[in-house]
């Protein structure tokens, strides 16, 4: 006859429930995540390397790419057959010798702003002027798109003046190229 219940001197197994998960602590995360990194950064450079193992390369030697002198020197600026690029030239020309400014005009010490470097070598010839300014807003958009308005707005967004001075430059080379 079959027993549908446990003998008297048997114990029921117990169950005991599964213990709660327990949160896990800023460093704990930040362990967990840094080796979950580290592995998919590994496998992408594995990756990276079987895909690419077909090309060839021949190492570089950065002596072979740089080739500018220790000590630079500031040349007189460049002259441009053309009225707008010459303008451009030597504003370009005057920030580097003079100092750059944002906020300003002209600062104390006398650094200019992409604008007031531009209107000081225009001589105040306001078509020349506006014709700078339209190339170099040009030259500033092709590279930042529509981020900014103006040539002072541009200008006022920066720390320092190697970007604005940069822009100033190459605007200057896209005036010479189209002859302005």
């Amino acid at each position: 006859m079959p027993q549908t219940h446990p003998a008297t001197g048997q114990a029921t197994p117990a169950t005991v429930p599964p213990a709660p998960p327990t949160a896990l602590s800023l460093e704990e995360r930040l362990v967990l995540t840094n080796t979950e990194m580290t592995t998919r950064l590994d496998e992408a450079s594995v990756a990276y390397e079987v895909n690419t193992a077909h090309i060839e390369t021949e190492p570089v030697t950065l002596a072979d790419v740089v080739t500018v002198p220790l000590t630079p020197t500031l040349q007189p600026p460049p002259q441009s057959p053309t009225p707008v690029a010459a303008v451009l030239q030597r504003a370009h020309h005057r920030l580097l010798t003079g100092g750059w400014c944002a906020g300003t005009f002209q600062s104390e010490d006398g650094a200019l702003c992409l604008f007031g470097a531009i209107r000081t070598e225009s001589h105040r010839d306001f078509a020349l002027e506006m014709s700078a300014m339209a190339v170099l807003l040009e030259a500033i958009r092709r590279q930042f798109g529509d981020r900014f308005e103006s040539v002072p707005s541009f200008n006022d967004a920066h720390q320092d003046g190697r970007v604005p001075i940069r822009i100033l430059d190459q605007a200057a080379d896209l005036t010479h190229a189209r002859g302005l």
